[in-house]
């Protein structure tokens, strides 16, 4: 169990630590490589299927290439990161117009599920929890890119510690993320971890992507054919990301369906082959005679 805590502390570290040296929309479509190594259980769907015998489906098999392609994709066509030299500059970006017009509309949005929807939906829509982790998450991961840029150049010599700024989106990690958490656990309590898994990484993935380009203004430097690379990339992602939920849904369900047999030669269940009572048999005999 520490073992499996440890790892997951490690991901996150190394996660967090991708932010600072690469553009969100690079970094987060690869989280699809984690459902490979996840795949909704504890065990990775490949590993699983080399150490623990497990039987890997042949659709299984063709979602982890298809993330695996997806990914390379977006590695070979993903813009460079942007030279940012202080916090300051995040914040500058963090406050132009077009990202303030979108967190508000995020912040409308959330406060609108909470209070509107979640008290007479939440516990039979899905996309309500999920939709209030994509968008809380979505702001989370600019601030957390924020706070890995100011760790980055802090390490290099340049103290940003210094600087509100640096605080400000430290606080805002804090709140998104503890609300992140609060109601993606609450969806995994109430709907199937198969389902919300596949639905939670697109919205997610998808949202995020979208704050980068506004914020960061990732797709000002690449080519329309790059775009429409990464999107093709991105998509195929998201179909492997389909096909290994299908799979497990579809193995989940093939065992649950499996026919429980009972055997018809055994005295102890107190049944014989025509399925009577012995001692409604006996009773039978005594009133014949």
């Amino acid at each position: 169990m520490s073992g499996c805590f440890s790892t997951v502390i490690v991901g996150e570290i190394a996660n967090f630590a991708a932010y600072a040296f690469a553009p969100a929309i690079l970094v987060t479509p690869l989280g699809a490589l984690s459902i490979i190594i996840r795949h909704a259980a504890p065990s990775s769907a490949v590993l699983a299927h080399i150490i623990l015998r497990e039987r890997l489906h042949i659709f299984g098999v063709l979602g982890c290439a298809l993330c695996v392609v997806g990914s390379i994709t977006i590695v070979l066509h993903a813009p460079q990161e942007r030279e940012i030299e202080s916090v300051i500059e995040v914040w500058d970006l963090a406050t132009e117009p077009a990202f303030l017009f979108y967190a508000a509309l995020v912040i409308a949005a959330v406060f609108v599920l909470i209070f509107n929807f979640v008290p007479d939906y939440g516990q039979t829509h899905i996309m309500v929890y999920i939709g209030i982790c994509s968008l809380v998450g979505s702001l989370s991961v600019m601030s957390v890119k924020a706070i890995g840029i100011a760790l980055k150049l802090t390490l290099s010599g340049m103290n940003q510690l210094i600087y509100p700024q640096t605080w400000a989106f430290t606080m805002v990690v804090i709140t998104c993320v503890l609300t992140q958490m609060n109601y993606l656990n609450k969806a995994l309590d109430t709907f199937n971890t198969a389902v919300v898994s596949p639905i939670y990484y697109v919205m997610f993935t998808s949202l995020t992507i979208l704050a980068s380009v506004i914020m960061f203004k990732d797709w000002d430097r690449q080519s329309p054919t790059q775009i429409v690379t990464e999107m093709c990339g991105f998509v195929t992602i998201l179909s492997g990301t389909f096909l290994l939920h299908k799979t497990k849904d579809m193995a989940d369900a093939g065992s649950a369906a499996l026919p429980i047999r009972i055997p018809k030669h055994s005295d102890d269940d107190g049944f014989e082959n025509e399925g009577i009572p012995l001692k409604r048999q006996d009773a039978m005999r005594s009133a014949s005679h």
